[in-house]
């Protein structure tokens, strides 16, 4: 079974107000499994539009990342967040096929 990932963009208006948000994510992702493979750092926008900050978490598989995402625990954080800034976030299935040669 493939993993999952969550994809987000973000542009934060209000560091401190966020801060409450990335604080509390921690346990709520631990209790799903979920690890950050992407958190933050430095990038280039070679096409596209781009946000300031981007993040990529993997999950077990893509049931998994729907369940954390729903959660009350993780809702919760989505009213916490949303006023500090704004996202896009993706929920997509991992490919664990062959590969092109």
């Amino acid at each position: 079974m493939p993993k999952a990932y969550w994809i987000a963009r973000v542009d934060v208006h209000n560091m401190d107000g966020y801060k409450q948000y990335v604080a509390e994510n921690g346990p709520v992702f631990a209790q799903f499994g979920a690890r950050f493979i992407v958190r933050g750092g430095q990038f280039e926008a070679k096409e596209g539009t781009s946000r300031s900050r981007n993040v990529v978490l993997e999950f077990k598989d893509y049931a998994t990342a729907l369940a954390c995402y729903h959660s009350p625990e993780y809702q919760r954080l989505v009213e916490m967040r949303k006023p500090h800034g704004d996202s896009d976030l993706v929920i997509i299935e991992g490919y664990d096929g062959p590969q092109p040669s």
